[in-house]
């Protein structure tokens, strides 16, 4: 910025944009409502000239909700265009260290600390980022309505209007209101459940067009990021040694609760995920042929890289013969054409694609990449290095990401399902498996560990043991298939949900060596893929240390950690254990404070017990879309972990809504991604530095938990407590909702425990009441002396994890409405039970508000106005769906009282539609 210059309000130039965008998406909304005919509809949109006080919410027209919901779409693109061009305009002005969690940013920050350039490159190249795309019920949107939301994007992030010639302005309003025509004639909302086929589709989407589009993006921004702090170009010249990022899903592996995941699922699953990464890689190839249109006369090939030649066509045999009858002028051309001929998929004229194994193709992506590296090499001997970086990197950099594998999938289920799947075992082979459950946990270690020992399975693999043991064994069967045929880079681990003991671990073993997922060493068994504890509830996740310490002490466990550590023969790596932490059921069962400050504790115990073994324990973090089940700003909630907690290595889910919110567009997918590697690095460097401690403030935090979750579990254990929940809030409607292919329960059950925790926080949130992401944290507070508070004050600006969660609380705090509240609560019959539930909940958000306004010393309103402003934005427009909802629950659920089915099943889709819109508007669901 030049000297002298008044400093750029970026925060006003971002909310001017909003307001000038969305007024012009608002009016061609408009102008296509009334051009249909449908004027009454145009009348009441949202934010311009509407009065939403002007009519009843049992006079509101029946497709009110599905006008706001796409309002509400469009305020969303508008918010996160206005942000990634705020972004954009502060780097241009002030560079490239501008923008707060980004490369230019750490790079700065680390060498001021006076970090040596060769210890932050070291540290990068061991960072592994792996973010892991889930499909739980979260997405409350139809996948072909997402397909209209990005071409709508495209149109918003074009030239600014402003300074459009009128022939261009008039062009762009008139494919803006097609594409909105095109949205609102598609319709809003999931008339069926999505089938596991449909939420495949939607991930690949992102795993196949979008990160291998943003991959070159973000690699030059490191590069330049790293040039700007005058760091040497040539350390990251090499690809092995950028940060590693991968991807996961768990979208046809995630078989917990789910009966729709089968054992064909899985497979199809994989051989999709196969097909893609072949696909991306083609592509990446085809690109860089016509980039080396490079002539012979002008430098015929090195003698490596005719050696290299010549092997290829030998490989290929007759079906090198047409590559080679073409472009003979352009011999590095014809290399490339001849790596392309090697990839084993054929693309169709019509686009299809099919599976190609033949004469002379790879059979793994480490061929492809010795190969281009072959080339690189070359290119860079005739003194064509600068197309070496600029051209071969992206795509050696594509074949070390995705592989011929795309993501991993991983495969999760249940523990009380492996034992069932145990037990029927047991008994088909002549033992006794029906007592399990009663057996003492000494007793079936004695029983699993002498089972390990033997290499031998129980059953012939054609015999059937029973339904659970069926199902886990054909899914492992796939695996072990897929591993057989293609290598198991593209399976990631299997994770056991619910663990509680050892022998939930211990079990998997037993299943894998029944289906060929285990291999016999000279030392003993080993198990070919990792077996990964989940631990959940607050209870799991204070015994998780000992549980794991046990496991990591197990000989098989040592062996298979040893055996998976060399990367299947590539590179040896580090001993790893993952873990997984689940951030919902923690919530759920007791609170937002006891949740957090319980995760905190028992990743920091997990990290020292794996330094005390000499093992790498790499988190993986269960992260939902909301706070109350781990959310927050991504560099936040890193700077935020225990100390000496991350080594470089982390994994992420990341579910739901919260996948199109950041990753749905090339500029958002690359600043979170960015986001994501960089604050890993950043971190790693700061826990490499620090001393193991326990927190001065270790003790208050622990009566605050305490006094919270008890504040918590008096509130869900009231009499009577399920009853006011299931009538203030829409959970009968959502359990009745089609936004996602899982059912909302695990067992069928109609109880809390078994309600899954995101249609628990779904069901809060459209109701404003928010409970799990504030409830008790006041109590909590309340119970500290004056000077624990005084500490807590102290500290909350300078340790990260205590403003991580206060901060969160406050947000949620903010996005509670009473009048809202209040207005849910009539629903509940009892008005005596409405009006005690009520005091109760009401009484603990005040009191938690004034205790946060108390530690930090001034009100919400004058620390944090930006986060303010944007929710008052929404709020008059969000109260009109809000009172539409109450009307539409109180009629449905009268309708279903009297018997009348028929009639509630018919106005179902107004009310989805409802829930669908005010989460749209909340910007959040699960």
């Amino acid at each position: 910025m030049n000297k002298g210059h008044p400093a750029t309000d970026y925060v006003a130039i971002g909310f001017e944009k909003i307001e000038r965008d969305l007024r012009f998406f608002i009016e061609c909304l408009g102008e296509v409502l009334n051009e249909l005919g449908l004027g009454e509809l145009a009348s009441h949109l949202p934010w311009f000239g509407s009065d939403p006080t002007k009519f009843e919410a049992a006079q509101a027209p029946t497709q009110l909700g599905l006008v706001y919901s796409i309002a509400f779409q469009l305020l969303n693109m508008v918010e996160e265009n206005a942000a990634a061009h705020v972004r954009s305009l502060r780097e241009s002005e002030e560079g490239v260290t501008a923008e707060r969690g980004l490369w230019g940013e750490r790079f700065a920050k680390l060498k001021a600390e006076g970090l040596q350039e060769e210890v932050i490159a070291d540290t990068l190249n061991r960072v592994r980022v792996e973010p892991v795309l889930t499909a739980h019920p979260t997405e409350a949107k139809r996948l072909a309505v997402l397909d209209q939301h990005r071409a709508l994007y495209a149109l918003l992030e074009g030239p600014d209007r402003e300074s459009m010639p009128e022939f261009e302005l008039h062009s762009l309003r008139l494919k803006t209101k097609a594409a909105l025509e095109r949205l609102w004639r598609t319709g809003e909302i999931l008339l069926e459940k999505p089938t596991l086929t449909d939420e495949r589709r939607n991930v690949l989407h992102y795993l196949r067009d979008v990160f291998p589009a943003v991959l070159p993006e973000l690699d030059e921004r490191l590069d330049h990021a790293w040039a700007a702090a005058g760091f040497s170009k040539s350390r990251l010249r090499d690809e092995k040694k950028m940060p590693k990022i991968r991807f996961g899903t768990w979208v046809g592996g995630d078989r917990d609760g789910h009966p729709g995941v089968t054992a064909e699922v899985t497979a199809e699953t994989l051989e999709r995920l196969r097909a893609n990464a072949l696909v991306v890689l083609r592509r990446h190839l085809t690109t860089l042929a016509e980039k080396l249109s490079l002539s012979e006369w002008m430098q015929p090939l090195p003698p490596s890289l005719v050696v290299a030649r010549e092997k290829l066509q030998a490989a290929l045999g007759e079906r090198a013969r047409a590559v080679l009858s073409t472009n003979a002028a352009e011999p590095w051309r014809q290399y490339v054409e001849l790596l392309i001929e090697r990839v084993p998929i054929e693309i169709t004229p019509y686009q299809a694609t099919q599976l190609r194994p033949g004469v002379g193709s790879y059979e793994y992506a480490a061929e492809l990449a010795a190969d281009l590296t072959t080339l690189r090499d070359g290119l860079i001997e005739v003194g064509a290095r600068r197309l070496a970086d600029s051209d071969v990197r992206p795509v050696l950099r594509a074949v070390q990401v995705f592989g011929f594998h795309l993501a991993q999938l991983d495969v999760r289920q249940n523990s009380v399902f492996h034992a069932k799947a145990l037990s029927q075992l047991m008994s088909a082979a002549g033992l006794d498996g029906s007592q399990w459950e009663d057996w003492s946990e000494t007793e079936r270690l004695r029983f699993l560990e002498r089972e390990l020992r033997s290499p031998r399975p129980f059953l012939h693999t054609t015999a059937s043991a029973g339904p659970e043991a069926d199902t886990v064994l054909g899914c492992y069967r796939v695996l072990a298939a897929h591993i057989a045929k293609y290598g198991a880079d593209g399976v990631g681990a299997l994770i056991v949900s619910m663990t509680r003991r050892l022998s939930d671990l211990l079990i998997v073993y037993v299943l894998a060596r029944e289906a060929g997922l285990t291999r016999s060493l000279p030392e003993g068994l080993v198990c070919v893929l990792p077996v990964v504890p989940l631990f959940e509830t607050l209870d799991d996740l204070e015994s998780a240390p000992s549980i794991l310490g046990a496991f990591l002490e197990e000989p098989m466990t040592r062996r298979s950690l040893d055996f998976l550590s060399w990367n299947w023969g590539r590179e040896k790596l580090p001993l790893t254990q993952q873990v997984m932490v689940g951030y919902s059921d923690s919530n759920k069962d007791s609170g937002i404070f006891a949740s957090q400050w319980g995760l905190q504790k028992a990743q920091g115990r997990l990290a020292q017990l794996g330094r005390d073994t000499g093992v790498c324990i790499r988190f993986f973090h269960g992260r939902g879309g909301t706070v109350s089940r781990g959310a927050g700003p991504t560099h936040r909630f890193l700077e935020a972990l225990p100390n000496n907690s991350l080594s470089g290595d982390i994994r992420l889910t990341e579910q739901g809504e919260t996948i199109a919110q950041k990753f749905g567009h090339f500029t958002t997918a690359t600043y979170n991604l960015e986001l994501l590697l960089a604050g890993v690095t950043a971190t790693t460097i700061e826990h490499d530095r620090s001393v193991p401690m326990t927190p001065p403030l270790a003790p208050a935090l622990e009566r605050l938990s305490r006094s919270s979750q008890q504040a918590y579990r008096r509130l869900l254990d009231t009499e009577d407590f399920l009853t006011f929940y299931r009538q203030a809030t829409p959970i009968d409607a959502l359990e009745h909702s089609r936004i996602g292919s899982r059912p909302s329960r695990r067992t069928g059950k109609p109880s809390l425990a078994d309600l899954r925790a995101i249609p628990w926080v779904f069901s809060w949130s459209q109701a404003r009441f928010y409970v799990p992401g504030w409830f008790g944290a006041g109590s909590g507070l309340k119970q500290l002396t004056e000077s624990e508070l005084g500490e807590i004050r102290d500290q909350v600006r300078t340790w990260p994890f205590l403003h991580y969660v206060l901060t969160n609380i406050e947000s949620s705090i903010a996005s509670t409405d009473l009048e809202l509240m209040h207005a849910y609560a009539g629903l509940v019959e009892d008005e005596a039970l409405r009006e005690r539930f009520m005091k109760i909940i009401v009484d603990e958000w005040h009191l938690t508000r004034e205790m946060l306004e108390k530690l930090r010393g001034a009100p919400m309103a004058e620390r944090r106005p930006r986060m303010l402003r944007t929710l008052q934005r929404r709020a008059e427009a969000l109260r009109v769906l809000h009172l539409q909802e109450i009307h539409l629950l109180k009629k449905w659920r009268g309708l279903k009282a009297a018997g009348d089915e028929a009639a509630a099943e018919k106005m179902l889709p107004d009310l989805l539609l409802s829930i669908n819109a005010i989460a749209s508007g909340l910007r959040t669901t699960g």
